[in-house]
């Protein structure tokens, strides 16, 4: 468990079940993520996710809680081969929970478990153009834009630009 001022960061269990499939299934959060994130999302892809996230064997997925309830997940993903001193960060908050600093509290406690706990030596970000708040996220996390892969993404039948991020140890 990970903790700070307003937000903790904890391991997904099955009674999150139920708050996990209510806050994803919105097209607005979906609209944010990779597609591999299934919409609309079912308490059925809730128990799957949080089933698989169990079987980590270092726990890099984390449930987002604040004052007591669910309010969204923050992830790491360690790359392999020459990348393995490298995770890539992705993270969404629920609707009844944006503007509250949450996202950025969470980034930053993961960040730091990464670099910290984890061993990586940088966490980086892909972020679609359009996602103006993920990346003011990220940069209040002390992470920088490395660059603009232009027309790098696909979604919702439009090509974006993808901006990316890193924090570097």
């Amino acid at each position: 468990m990970l903790q700070s001022n307003n937000v903790v960061l904890r391991r997904l269990e099955a009674a999150d079940q139920a708050a996990l499939a209510r806050l994803a299934n919105n097209k607005k959060i979906w609209d944010q993520l990779r597609d591999y994130i299934p919409f609309p999302y079912s308490s059925q892809h809730a128990a799957d996710f949080i089933a698989l996230t169990r079987q980590e064997p270092v726990p890099m997925t984390f449930g987002i809680e604040a004052r007591g309830c669910l309010s969204g997940v923050v992830g790491l993903v360690g790359l392999s081969d020459v990348y393995r001193k490298t995770a890539e960060i992705g993270y969404w908050i629920g609707e009844p929970f944006w503007n509250q600093g949450l996202a950025s509290a969470a980034v930053g406690l993961a960040t730091h478990h990464a670099v910290q706990h984890l061993g990586f030596t940088r966490v980086h970000a892909g972020v679609f153009a359009y996602n103006v708040a993920s990346m003011r996220v990220l940069l209040k996390n002390g992470y920088v834009r490395e660059g603009i892969f232009q027309k790098a993404v696909f979604k919702n039948e439009q090509v974006w630009d993808e901006h990316r991020f890193a924090f570097v140890k």
